[in-house]
């Protein structure tokens, strides 16, 4: 089934009283912000960015090596960014899919999939280890079929990710109505090694643990630029009232400008829309039997995403992914009001039994994409820098492996993450503007003709597929 485009009056109803801001962030357990930075310091290593990357190296530099000195620092609050505003999905997969990582990495898929499930493991241990609150549950994820081409691709996946230590179990439609009661599903493919959890709250727990094994943290702090001072030992990082004088420097800015200029032209900001529900009743939920808190995706290009929180509210997000021209990141991108009634449109699609429910929040964050769909990392600054971003989504797992990456490069050891043909290369760079805009649309319009036309790729999306740039997800 496809979805229809032109939302219906009455589900313009349901919109009427959101408040425009992330349903994470909008909540009393927020911390109090640390003070900006004022004054001329040093440190050992300092992080830039405060999201899951700069959270998860922060902490795990500090864990490594309690002597060392670690300063965080953050533009707006701890986060704030993409990490206080996604799904919620916590994958074990590094390569966005199995799909993509068979295709890229096929000699060391294997490892990656260990690599990716143990770091799910870590994840957990340190939600465990420092008590964080965050409504996490390994849930697993459900992906739907909404047409029965997808169903074939399903079971070509199940056969295929066996080989290599990923095991989906398929659903023919019966069996996935008595999880989910959608009339658009047909079928799916259950993926166990996925957790749910509330992003924000994660965020501010990995703030706390930061907090407590004596990382610095300043927010409201604005990084400026990076200085270099030609053979010095340190970089002079630069803020609007006052510096870090560092031996070492990681860059987590993700989506947003970065400080390494021409690491913007191998990732472009894409604006990605979500919706939050008032919590169901019981009627409600029993009318469309989703009882457990599983993940659900759709298998299409243009894919929604969705997962019911420990409130009993339903998360409704993706399907659009805009992006603006010029790489541009602003608040007032925030609100797109056009997506917001066409993701609504399209929830009451896939629940009508719902009619009538309401939204209670709306918002937009900014998605830091690349080509290859999966993080890059590289050094600077003779090595005294650092970077990893590109995550495309899936930065909540996968953010604390780009840490740890990070964390081996700037200290030059040689491990089994390094020596990852995927962390040793980097993804084929987008063309620059005016180009750029005018063909990121065409992309997204050819992919949504594939949607509506039985999953066929047309002449563009094959030459892409063919050059490995996949946007396949």
């Amino acid at each position: 089934m496809i979805f229809s485009n032109t939302p219906r009056p009455e589900v313009l109803k349901s919109l009427a009283d959101v408040k425009y801001m992330p349903f994470w962030l909008d909540d009393p357990a927020r911390p109090e912000p640390a003070s900006a930075l004022t004054e001329a310091i040093k440190a050992d290593l300092t992080v830039v960015g405060a999201g899951f990357t700069g959270l998860w190296t922060a902490l795990m530099a500090k864990q490594a090596d309690p002597a060392r000195d670690v300063v965080l620092l953050e533009a707006g609050e701890a986060g704030c960014g993409a990490s206080g505003r996604n799904g919620g999905f916590v994958s074990a997969s590094l390569t966005h899919n199995f799909g993509n990582g068979l295709n890229r990495w096929q000699k060391e898929l294997s490892k990656l999939i260990e690599l990716g499930h143990q770091n799910l493991a870590g994840i957990e241990a340190t939600i465990e280890q420092f008590h964080i609150d965050c409504g996490y549950i390994r849930s697993g994820e459900l992906n739907v079929a909404l047409e029965p081409y997808q169903l074939d691709g399903m079971k070509e996946e199940q056969e295929e990710a066996a080989g290599y230590g990923d095991h989906y179990t398929l659903y023919d439609e019966q069996q996935v109505r008595a999880i989910v009661n959608s009339p658009m599903y047909i079928g799916g493919s259950w993926n166990p090694a996925n957790g749910m959890v509330n992003p924000a709250r994660l965020s501010w727990g990995l703030r706390r643990a930061c907090l407590e094994v004596g990382v610095r943290l300043f927010e409201g702090t604005q990084v400026r630029t990076l200085e270099d001072r030609g053979g010095a030992k340190r970089v002079i990082v630069k803020t609007d009232y006052g510096q870090v004088e560092s031996k070492k420097v990681a860059l987590a800015t993700n989506a947003f400008p970065p400080l390494l200029k021409y690491l913007s032209h191998f990732m472009v900001p894409v604006y990605d829309y979500a919706l939050m529900t008032e919590p169901l009743s019981k009627e409600q939920r029993a009318a469309i039997g989703w009882q457990g808190r599983e993940g659900l995706s759709d298998s299409a290009n243009q894919f929604h995403y969705s997962q019911m929180t420990a409130d009993g509210r339903i998360l409704w997000g993706g399907y659009d992914a805009v992006y603006y021209r010029n790489n541009a990141v602003a608040p007032h991108l925030e609100r797109c009001p056009e997506t917001f009634a066409r993701l609504a449109d399209h929830f009451f699609q896939t629940f009508p039994q719902l009619t009538g429910l309401r939204f209670t929040h709306v918002w937009g964050g900014v998605i830091d994409t690349c080509s290859r769909y999966t993080a890059f990392w590289g050094k600077a600054y003779a090595g005294k820098v650092a970077y990893a971003l590109g995550y495309t989504g899936l930065g909540v797992g996968a953010a604390r492996f780009g840490a740890q990456v990070m964390l081996d490069l700037l200290d030059n050891k040689k491990t089994d993450r390094t020596e990852l043909s995927m962390v040793k290369t980097k993804p084929f760079p987008f063309p620059p503007e005016p180009f750029r805009s005018p063909i990121i649309n065409f992309t997204r319009w050819c992919m949504d003709q594939a949607d509506r036309n039985q999953g066929k790729r047309n002449w563009w999306l094959k030459t892409l597929d063919a050059l490995g740039l996949g946007f396949d997800s």
